[in-house]
């Protein structure tokens, strides 16, 4: 028992901070999420459908044809509940694999999980009406439309991402396209979803902006664990070939057990002391 306490402490103790500080970010999140309702509710009835909301989904009426539709069907389907889930998991086990560390799994884990939960509160907060079935393309949804689940999910799982892969690569130009291609499946992930008629433009927007700032604050709390452990740790982030190993001041410090290492003279009088 002593030995799977002090192996869970290894994993535990280092990320506490981390821990802490995406706790604190995803209750800012959800409160964000509240509080997004009730502007949207006050705002958007009156200006979004008339000079976004209903102008945009004309456009995506217009541009339709079956092959099209049946395509960016298939794509959105990727950040849709069985999609997304499994994408994230994929490239969870990747990034953890290449880093030998647990830092994939608890960022994009804590991150997705706070997503969701912010997506569900929204939408049962403000239980807004999608676009009608006569202007969507089946298969039709019936779950209320503030925020769009597949953008906010979506945005956040591979933001995430893509951050902890910029961390891995060494190529300025491989980050770059990284960088590029998390932002276009983003990007496109949005725009599908008002392309088939399945949310409202500012649905998309809404969550679009809630993602960027979980995203923002997921990255802040990593590098607040960092600085962390500069402080409390010796050595680099744990891994899973190198565990943490907190600071000994003792043997990081001579001069904290021995006065003579940060005074001399005090070591030259201890020594004339003996002789006397």
């Amino acid at each position: 028992m002593k030995v799977v306490t002090e192996r869970v402490g290894r994993w535990v103790v280092p990320y506490a901070a981390l821990w802490i500080t995406l706790l604190v970010g995803g209750i800012i999140v959800v409160a964000l999420a509240l509080l997004g309702a009730e502007v949207y509710d006050n705002v958007v009835d009156e200006v979004g459908l008339a000079n976004l909301d209903k102008p945009a989904l004309a456009l995506a009426e217009q541009l339709r044809s079956p092959g099209l539709d049946a395509a960016v069907t298939a794509f959105t389907n990727i950040g849709g509940g069985i999609g997304m889930p499994i994408l994230a998991s994929i490239l969870t086990a990747w990034l953890t694999w290449t880093s030998r560390t647990w830092r994939p799994f608890i960022l994009v884990g804590s991150a997705a999980a706070v997503s969701v939960t912010a997506t569900s509160v929204g939408k049962t907060l403000f239980g807004r009406t999608r676009p009608d079935h006569a202007d969507a393309v089946p298969p039709y949804e019936s779950s209320p439309s503030f925020p769009s689940g597949h953008t906010l999910n979506s945005t956040v799982v591979i933001g995430v991402v893509v951050y902890l892969a910029c961390l891995e690569l060494q190529r300025t130009v491989t980050r770059v396209a990284v960088i590029t291609a998390g932002v276009v499946f983003v990007l496109a992930m949005g725009l599908s979803r008002v392309f088939l008629g399945h949310h409202w433009m500012t649905d998309v927007l809404a969550a679009w902006l809630l993602g960027l700032a979980w995203v923002g604050l997921v990255i802040l709390a990593h590098r607040l664990f960092h600085l962390t452990r500069r402080k409390e740790h010796a050595g680099p982030a744990p891994t899973f070939d190198h565990p943490a190993v907190r600071r000994d001041p003792v043997r990081d410090d001579p001069g904290a057990s021995d006065p003579g290492a940060r005074d001399p003279g005090a070591r030259d009088a201890g020594r004339d002391a003996a002789s006397g």
